[in-house]
């Protein structure tokens, strides 16, 4: 059933095989946090010099407890559903097919095969309101574990050196990605929401999505785009990158190169409306957001 443009699932279909974590109905601000100072224009709305987040609402609804792995997505090719990625052979960072990496993220993949994989499985990728939601966890930091800064004590990422090349700092040394689930998960038990792979989103970018769409209830972002969103930060970048708000955006398909740190986690919608929205920066809460 489609309902208001969003793939609505009956209860008895919304936990698959593939762990899942119900993220609770809430209120929450969506976009920079607070004393962030790494936060880009388009991660909120701009007044008196800040980057300010936007109140939303979400309803409750199920995402996938990790990323999508190699042998996940294999299925799914193996079941004619899905095209088969670029693989270990195209470059040595793509996963699939990787010998010892099954258990790894997938990834070098485009936005049509993440959203090909979450159909197969009959749900969806997330929307950005509803995938803050979930790596936020109920908190305000930056990042899923606090306010520290991303490192490979926290984090699958590129820690960065003075003297050496991203390809040698990638990973956190090792120029790939690491095998799912290698930190700590968030307080909802979701693992890598930063770091790991960059996620696939549904929606279209737009630079000034939080003050054209989200305050003004289009939680759903723009009808239309040339990019679509990616948030998570991922393997392959600095700590800046490794915040719940960050927002990265790709074309949907191209150079196999351009993909090499995103993947896929899906969500499962429950049968209502999901979505909406409460006021903008009410004049209450302004000086804290």
């Amino acid at each position: 059933m489609i309902l208001h443009g969003l793939l609505l699932l009956s209860s008895a279909a919304a936990l698959a095989e593939i762990p899942q974590a119900l993220i609770p109905a809430q209120t929450y601000w969506l976009g920079c946090s607070p004393g962030d100072p790494e936060c880009d224009i388009d991660e909120g709305i701009r007044r008196a010099g800040r980057i300010h987040p936007v109140q939303v609402s979400v309803s409750a609804f199920y995402i996938d407890r990790s990323e999508t792995s190699v042998a996940e997505y294999r299925e799914c090719v193996e079941s004619g559903a899905c095209s088969k990625p670029f693989d270990f052979r195209r470059t040595h960072y793509c996963n699939y097919d990787a010998p010892g990496r099954d258990n790894y993220p997938q990834n070098c993949i485009n936005w049509f095969q993440a959203q090909n994989y979450c159909q197969w499985r009959g749900k969806r990728l997330a929307y950005d309101v509803e995938w803050e939601a979930a790596a936020r966890a109920g908190s305000e930091d930056a990042h899923p574990w606090g306010t520290q800064p991303a490192s490979c004590k926290t984090a699958v990422m590129d820690p960065g050196h003075p003297t050496k090349p991203d390809t040698v700092t990638d990973g956190c040394w090792r120029d790939l990605s690491w095998p799912r689930n290698s930190f700590a998960p968030n307080q909802y038990g979701l693992y890598d929401m930063v770091g790991g792979t960059a996620e696939w989103l549904m929606d279209w970018y737009h630079p000034n999505a939080h003050q054209q769409y989200y305050a003004k209830g289009q939680l759903t972002g723009p009808d239309s785009g040339e990019l679509k969103v990616i948030k998570g930060g991922a393997w392959d970048e600095e700590a800046w990158a490794q915040r719940v708000s960050n927002r990265f955006a790709k074309p949907q398909t191209g150079n196999p190169d351009l993909y090499g740190s995103n993947g896929i986690r899906c969500v499962s919608p429950l049968p209502v409306n999901p979505l909406s929205v409460t006021p903008l920066l009410s004049p209450s809460l302004e000086s804290d957001h």
